[in-house]
């Protein structure tokens, strides 16, 4: 029984090792231990936005930075609920009959005028926006970018 017991406890570890951890918008509001914060902006529809989530989003490296220095929140921009962040509330806005951006991934993500999928999008401490990249990002483009940010930026 105990060896049954210490193989399941081994294969627990296992499953949780190596995952993102993840957040919601509200969950980080309500912490106490202020950090960056990195928000994947993605969509259903979006293939690119599939290929960050297989590749970039699941690589060993990537993950052991982000949960250790950052809050990782990944947000559909076209969810229609609304969000509480930062003492506003955000709603989704209709653009057309069957078309439409929630407001918060949009002000988030609006970079040069315009929204691009999937974005990925820096938040300071303060939960400032110091850094947008409106395009797919491999684990060592996305590494680098992180680097790159905290040596730049008072994070």
């Amino acid at each position: 029984m105990k060896k049954v017991l210490g193989f399941l406890m081994f294969l627990s570890s296992i499953v949780t090792w190596g995952q993102l951890n993840t957040y919601t918008f509200q969950e980080v509001d309500a912490l106490e231990e202020k950090r960056p914060i990195v928000v994947f902006l993605h969509t259903e529809w979006c293939k690119p936005c599939e290929v960050m989530e297989r590749k970039t989003l699941t690589d060993e490296k990537v993950i052991e930075v982000l949960n250790k220095k950052y809050y990782f929140i990944s947000f559909n921009a076209e969810q229609k609920e609304d969000v509480v962040f930062n003492g506003e509330i955000f709603a989704y806005r209709t653009i057309r009959k069957q078309l439409g951006v929630h407001e918060l991934a949009e002000t988030l993500g609006t970079y040069e005028f315009r929204m691009a999928y999937p974005t990925t999008v820096i938040l300071n401490k303060e939960k400032e926006v110091v850094f947008q990249y409106p395009s797919v990002l491999r684990p060592k483009g996305f590494l680098r970018m992180l680097s790159a940010i905290e040596a730049n930026e008072k994070m």
